[in-house]
């Protein structure tokens, strides 16, 4: 149980730096088209096309470590007024629904990624093609539905310890 705990942190870690570089890659393309258009009055071809790609692909790798480190918007108070065993059934609960949704999600993901490949689809200006960009969302997808089911693990531990 450790060991898969480990992995899916160091995962969701390693992801999260790479959001982190897509966060400064994406500052440093906008400082650049501004400096292109100011001094050569040249502007980088693309700058939106780009500073979309790097945003999904941030958002999508920084999904995993953010559940793992509970940063997103809980509703703790109500939580903490039950007691210990509705608790865990309910985080067990709300575990199975977020992995239900998040694994269907990623996988019309998938589907839509692969249909992408297909069709050829590239961007309108760039013509930068969109499938990798896809993959690498649902893959963003599937490491936050790993973290969902290391949640759901120990929710089933606490609710064991409390039968």
């Amino acid at each position: 149980m450790k060991k898969f705990s480990g992995l899916v942190e160091r995962l969701g870690r390693f992801l999260d730096n790479i959001a982190a570089l897509c966060v400064t890659l994406t500052m440093a393309v906008v400082v650049v088209n501004i400096l292109l258009r100011a001094l050569f009055n040249q502007p980088l071809l693309g700058t939106i096309e780009y500073v979309n790609i790097l945003t999904a692909v941030t958002i999508g790798f920084a999904l995993a470590y953010c559940a793992f480190c509970n940063g997103q918007i809980a509703v703790d108070f109500v939580m903490e007024k039950l007691p210990a065993r509705t608790q865990a059934v309910s985080e067990i609960i709300t575990g199975i629904l977020s992995l239900g949704f998040w694994g269907l999600a990623a996988s019309y993901m998938f589907d839509y990624s692969y249909d992408m490949l297909a069709s050829g689809l590239v961007s309108s200006t760039a013509q930068i093609p969109m499938y990798p960009v896809s993959y690498l969302i649902t893959f963003g997808l599937l490491a936050l539905c790993l973290v969902l089911l290391q949640r759901i693990s120990v929710s089933v531990g606490k609710a064991w310890k409390l039968i």
